[in-house]
């Protein structure tokens, strides 16, 4: 199992759903660059769940504690650990799971590989771990911003419902309505839908869209180390993720070359495109451009209705689930797909500062 991530700022996390804690190593941070909880929280407090009435009611404050790796305010250059609490994990809820698997979620998978599984919350493949990458991607934010990096995620659509995404997009907007989408007139839509759903014990799932700005031409590297395949890496990592396109996209084959290749101009000193249908990265490298993903992000496995399953005896059953639980995890989902964003452009700034 894998529990790594990244080649020069590296993280590694730890910890269960229900265990009392969770937390991350962070290793290959530069020296001097200013850390402290309080700017750390701030990115957690907009992935902890009960935050609206739209996500879990599951009462985490997230509060997180460093260990190592900071003094004075400022990193060492040393490994930071950081760690967050579990106050409020109800195992009981999870009772059934013991001998049962939900559908389209990893317990039947992980102990068909391992032979063991925690099944109170998911254990290692609850999203739960994903605070400690966010924890991570707000140090990681550092150093893009010393860079004059943007990264900015939001909601573009759940289910059906498609935002029409202004051309100016800012945090601001973004954090005006708890599904975090920047139409404010298909948040309220959004909004309406998630409630919805969730009274019937289902769930629904969403597209987030993030855009780059800023990144300089030359990140990234051809072959096997494509920008693009480290971003297609880290955004498939992510809990409930099912698709990832750059640009166009899948939209692309329904072009032709003339359509979708973005001349190339100069605007003074500089070289741009005249359109973007390749969302910023070519041959693998940036171009300077914004670089625009979208990320696809399945309904949420589990749900209130009964469904067919099987027991780790392999008999026929059914399973109903109590507990509490995202009906749509998009609008918590926007912090976690900045953070990962955000750790592979650290990554590659900093694997291209060593290699000049």
């Amino acid at each position: 199992m894998s529990n790594t991530f990244g080649e020069i700022f590296k993280i590694t996390t730890w910890g269960e759903s229900h265990g009392p804690a969770i937390g991350v190593v962070i290793d290959g941070c530069p020296s001097n660059i200013p850390i402290s909880e309080r700017m750390i929280q701030k990115d957690l407090d907009r992935r902890k769940p009960g935050q609206s009435k739209i996500t879990t009611s599951r009462n985490e404050d997230d509060k997180v504690k460093i260990l190592s790796g900071v003094f004075e305010g400022k990193a060492t250059g040393t490994p930071i650990s950081l760690i967050i609490e579990n106050k409020d994990n109800r195992s009981k809820d999870y009772g059934e799971l013991a001998t049962k698997y939900r559908p389209s979620h990893a317990d039947y998978v992980y102990d068909a590989k391992y032979g063991i599984r925690d099944y109170r919350g998911g254990g290692r493949a609850s999203a739960r771990e994903t605070a400690t990458r966010v924890a991570a991607g707000s140090i990681a934010k550092i150093i893009l911003k010393n860079h004059k990096v943007e990264v900015l995620a939001y909601t573009s659509q759940i289910h059906k419902l498609k935002a029409n995404v202004p051309s100016k997009v800012s945090p601001t907007l973004i954090e005006k309505n708890i599904v975090r989408c920047p139409d404010q007139t298909m948040a309220k839509k959004m909004i309406s839908l998630i409630e919805k759903t969730k009274k019937q014990g289902d769930s629904l799932g969403g597209v987030v869209e993030c855009i780059i700005k800023g990144l300089p031409i030359g990140i990234g590297s051809p072959v096997f180390d494509k920008l693009e395949a480290k971003l297609a890496h880290a955004m498939l990592s992510i809990p409930a993720v099912k698709g990832f396109e750059v640009g166009v996209g899948f939209n692309s084959v329904e072009m032709k070359g003339s359509e979708h290749n973005d001349a190339i101009l100069k605007k003074g000193r500089t070289v741009i495109t005249k359109t973007n249908n390749a969302g910023g990265i070519v041959g693998g490298i940036s171009n300077g451009m914004d670089i625009i993903l979208r990320i696809a992000f399945k309904p949420t496995a589990t749900i209130f209705k009964k469904q067919k399953t099987i027991d780790n005896k392999g008999k026929a059953t059914t399973l109903k689930m109590s507990g509490r639980h995202d009906p749509c995890v998009v609008p918590r989902a926007i912090p976690i797909v900045e953070a990962m964003v955000d750790l592979v452009l650290a990554d590659e700034l900093l694997k291209q500062k060593t290699v000049k």
